[in-house]
């Protein structure tokens, strides 16, 4: 990749990253016995971003997206909460992007997305069962009623959500983030 298609790269996963930070101070709480547990778009720019540049650039944009809010909002976990999301965020991404990849079509879209919403859910259980949930310092008796009562369901609605939103709006917003160059050059006379 030449300079100008890596910088290219890296403004429109940065400029992804921002919209998705607006996107996460937006939440929504959905589980009402785990109300710290909520439902946000901000995987959606990630998401677009994959889809039109490649999987890869979902996950540098879930970086950024991380990144920039523990700037922008700080952190009360301890910086647990923002692995969660980065991990669980990209176990979505990821695989969505990459079988996009293969075949562009409609159908693949809806293929990637049913499989990327199973690895998020299978990869946020066991993220939560060994690594997340005991970093919170739950209890771990208290573990496999938070993971069939809260960390399951938020993941298969945060992942059919993000689908929907993607899904919808994809065809719209492809050319813009396609585009070979979306920094305005002056010629020079």
């Amino acid at each position: 990749m030449n300079r100008s298609k890596a910088i290219n790269f890296m403004v429109k996963c940065a400029m992804l990253a921002a919209i998705a930070v607006v996107l996460m101070q937006f939440e929504i709480p959905v589980i009402p016995a785990f109300p710290f547990l909520k439902l946000d778009f901000s995987d959606v720019p990630a998401l677009l971003g994959g889809f039109a540049l490649g999987p890869i650039a979902g996950v540098v944009i879930e970086a950024f997206k991380v990144f920039l809010d523990m700037i922008v909002s700080g952190t009360v976990t301890a910086g647990v909460g923002e692995v969660a999301n980065f991990l669980i965020g990209a176990s979505f991404v990821y695989p969505a992007a990459l079988i996009y990849h293969k075949r562009k079509s409609f159908s693949f879209a809806l293929i990637s997305m049913l499989i990327a919403t199973a690895s998020m859910v299978i990869f946020g259980v066991l993220a939560n069962y060994f690594i997340l949930a005991p970093l919170y310092g739950m209890a771990p008796e208290a573990i496999p009623a938070y993971i069939v009562g809260g960390a399951l369901p938020i993941n298969l609605i945060k992942g059919a959500a993000i689908s929907l939103v993607t899904l919808v709006s994809y065809k719209k917003l492809s050319p813009i983030i396609k585009k070979e160059n979306i920094m305005i050059r002056k010629k020079v006379a």
